[in-house]
């Protein structure tokens, strides 16, 4: 009965597009280096192919910009794969200054496998390893970015790692039954539980969400602000929909404040660091105000 009531509840979330917008492809042979289809000749763009815990290949891109200071891991929406958002991460690489790193999932674009909810953790765990052993990127240094969709395996992860710089939530769900139904309790069968996942993150999430999103209303994102242990300022995109945030000014002026924020708790938090405090106060009450960036 469970596996027939998630495969229906993931028929909603899952709809990769048919035939794939690229290819992956090795240049010059068998030994040659990983490209893709659309790219053209871009060295600033490495790709991969990344062996998940369920035995699939997923395709996963860095790009890599020459100052940036933290990396994006984007987990996209539910109708795209990578072909499609190439443009996308041109733009947010030239106006954060970040580096990105993008995949598929499972059964989406060159990717093998089947979509499904369990497999996009599994995508996002091995994407992040990935990070790790080929770029050396710390928890502190990373901001995880979930569209749509995306939110599911980006807080899956996110309530992982304890160190992270910060989340952003594009257009995101509670959980899968929540986009259909105005339930008031999580049930056993429901997928991408974000409702619950988002109180066990502790860095600052950035919530946007467009006010006429007629495919996740905008409750969706207001009460995932809500719910946020270390808030930050949130983007509500009056007149926006689901699919077209991106084409708002505010939208990447929003992104990029937000980038810069996270910038300068960083020079903050490393100062402290180096520069430990000399007070003899020892009482709790009074502690708790000198620790930054906690309750």
């Amino acid at each position: 009965m469970g596996n027939v009531t998630s495969s229906v509840a993931a028929r909603f979330a899952f709809f990769p597009p048919e035939p794939p917008t690229y290819e992956v492809f090795r240049e010059g042979g068998e030994d040659g280096r990983l490209c893709m289809s659309g790219l053209g000749v871009d060295r600033n763009v490495d790709v991969h192919l990344v062996e998940t815990r369920a035995g699939n290949r997923v395709v996963a891109t860095f790009w890599r910009h020459p100052t940036a200071r933290f990396t994006l891991l984007y987990s996209h929406g539910n109708a795209a794969d990578l072909g499609q958002m190439l443009d996308l991460f041109l733009e947010l690489r030239a106006h954060l200054r970040v580096n990105i790193m993008s995949y598929d999932y499972s059964g989406y674009g060159a990717s093998t496998g089947k979509p499904s909810e369990f497999n996009t953790y599994y995508d996002i765990e091995a994407v992040y390893d990935c990070l790790k052993r080929e770029y050396g990127i710390k928890q502190e240094d990373l901001i995880l970015y979930g569209q749509s969709v995306g939110s599911g395996p980006t807080l899956h992860l996110a309530a992982r790692l304890q160190k992270l710089r910060g989340v952003v939530l594009h257009s995101a769900i509670l959980s899968g039954i929540r986009v259909l139904y105005p339930v008031k309790m999580t049930f056993w069968f429901d997928i991408f539980k974000n409702i619950d996942k988002i109180r066990q993150v502790n860095c600052h999430v950035l919530v946007i969400h467009g006010t006429a999103d007629d495919i996740v209303d905008f409750s969706h994102g207001k009460r995932l602000w809500e719910l946020s242990n270390e808030k930050y300022e949130p983007l509500w995109i009056k007149g926006g929909g689901h699919c077209n945030l991106e084409t708002y000014p505010e939208y990447i002026k929003h992104l990029r404040k937000f980038i810069v924020s996270m910038e300068k708790l960083s020079l903050v938090k490393q100062r402290k660091q180096n520069n430990p405090p000399t007070s003899t106060i020892t009482e709790v009450k009074h502690n708790k105000c000198l620790r930054f960036g906690k309750r």
